[in-house]
């Protein structure tokens, strides 16, 4: 427990010790600019138009591969080549009136900055090779470029900090095509927004039509995005239904035929046989009583049966503890085992033993899939929609497209001596506490995440 304080006002300090650099490079390039950019001043409506596109960018979001981007980098990117430094700062510091309170202090005042240092540096770079009044393409090519690759190495560093990893790192996992992609777009509407905003009312109006496009294509994309989760995720639940309902079948034809065999073996007076057909009765009764246990366990991972504790169940505490059991198998592979805990309570609605049962399978599953001297990483938090979760990922080769669809199924595994039985149960414990349990990952890894009601009273 001390040990985890130590380590979350180290990260604490870490973060906030970010921000103030950040605060401080701010304050300097805008006094090193401050001359030009009093000399070059822009116009009140140009700045307000921009400042508010900013803030009103920043409310959408679109769930890409590894994270989340908002349509505010568009406007950023226009800022740094229409204003002079400082205005350029103030537009993009207005995102902190778009940005969501929930999320945390640290993401509404670090965020901010970090838009606003990659604009201001964007703006620097096209003042320094503008010369004339309306700047050229290659000018405002190169102040979206400055702007973009300025905002990934900050973001690299703030995740790193947050996250405790490399920038290299970071930039790896979140290097994806989608994220190409996304940044082209912001780079191609800034361009255009650079020329349609000439300070014109028709100039603006124009402006508002194309970010208003962006939103609807944003929009789109979210949708697209959710309706493909939501039909892998009915996917899953049907699939585990199918065979849940399937094994339940089997199960109980089968015990009614061993009951039936059991019941005639106990008929049998032991008795009146000699020692060898004693021994033989013996084994076969023995054998039975197996057959039934063995069954009912299965039957039992099919449809688990939940006993909800009257207490609410801390998912910090289960994660420290399936991190425990998961130690030594972890030592044997030189496995970097972290686990990242929440920092605002993530209390639920559980069966502690099953939920812990549940981690500790997908720990090992990730300490299985990790290279020798690799990275899992167990982290707890809370879902836009306030359920908890627990997430368990690790960096191995992840899943591919053709076998994603089997992952929930019986008897499926990828592991040389698996049982194929751990996720399959794993997924029906999670379902019976009303939760879910989601694979997310690419070639650079897996990540497995349960999500469960919160704890809001008695059971």
């Amino acid at each position: 427990m001390l040990s985890s304080l130590t380590s979350e006002m180290t990260d604490r300090a870490a973060r906030w010790a970010y921000v103030i650099s950040l605060s401080v490079l701010l304050v300097g390039l805008n006094l090193v600019t401050l001359e030009y950019s009093l000399k070059h001043s822009n116009s009140v409506v140009e700045v307000i138009f921009l400042a508010a596109a900013t803030a009103v960018m920043t409310v959408p979001q679109v769930r890409i591969d590894q994270g989340r981007l908002t349509l505010n980098g568009l406007v950023t990117g226009a800022s740094a080549i229409l204003l002079n430094p400082l205005n350029a700062t103030i537009t993009s510091l207005a995102i902190v009136v778009g940005t969501n309170r929930k999320r945390g202090v640290w993401p509404l005042v670090a965020n901010p900055l970090l838009f606003a240092v990659g604009t201001c540096v964007g703006s620097i770079a096209a003042a320094a090779l503008n010369h004339s009044s309306d700047p050229n393409i290659g000018v405002r090519l190169l102040a979206i470029i400055v702007v973009s690759l300025s905002n990934v190495v900050l973001a690299c560093s703030a995740l790193a900090i947050q996250e405790r990893q490399s920038p290299v790192a970071i930039l790896k996992r979140n290097l994806t095509p989608a994220f190409g992609v996304a940044f082209g777009y912001f780079g191609l509407a800034s361009l255009l927004l650079s020329y349609v905003i000439d300070g014109s009312w028709l100039g603006y109006v124009m402006a508002a039509i194309v970010a208003a496009l962006s939103l609807a294509l944003t929009d789109s994309i979210a949708g697209r995005r959710i309706r493909r989760v939501l039909e892998s995720e009915l996917s899953d639940a049907d699939r585990h239904l199918f065979h849940s309902r399937a094994v339940d079948g089997v199960v109980h034809n089968l015990r009614n035929h061993i009951a039936t065999a059991h019941a005639y073996l106990k008929e049998i007076d032991p008795r009146k046989l000699d020692e060898v057909d004693r021994e033989s009765l013996a084994t076969a009764t023995g054998a039975t009583d197996d057959a039934v246990t063995v069954l009912r366990t299965l039957a039992q991972g099919a449809t688990p049966k939940v006993s909800y504790a009257p207490m609410p169940v801390d998912l910090n505490e289960l994660a420290t503890q399936a991190a425990g059991i998961a130690r030594a198998r972890a030592r044997a592979k030189e496995i970097q085992l972290a686990v990242r805990e929440s920092a605002v309570d993530v209390k639920v609605k559980a069966d502690p033993l099953l939920i812990r049962e549940v981690m500790t399978n997908l720990v090992n599953n990730a300490i299985d899939a990790a290279p020798h001297g690799g990275r899992v990483e167990i982290r707890t938090g809370h879902r836009n929609n306030g359920w908890p979760y627990v997430s368990v990922g690790d960096n191995g080769p992840g899943v591919s497209d053709d076998n994603r669809h089997h992952l929930f199924e019986p008897h499926y595994t990828t592991k040389e001596g698996g049982t194929g039985l751990g996720l399959f149960m794993s997924y029906g414990v999670v379902r019976e506490h009303q939760g879910n349990l989601t694979y997310d990952g690419s070639g650079r890894g897996a990540v497995f995440t349960v999500t469960l009601p919160p704890f809001s009273g008695s059971p």
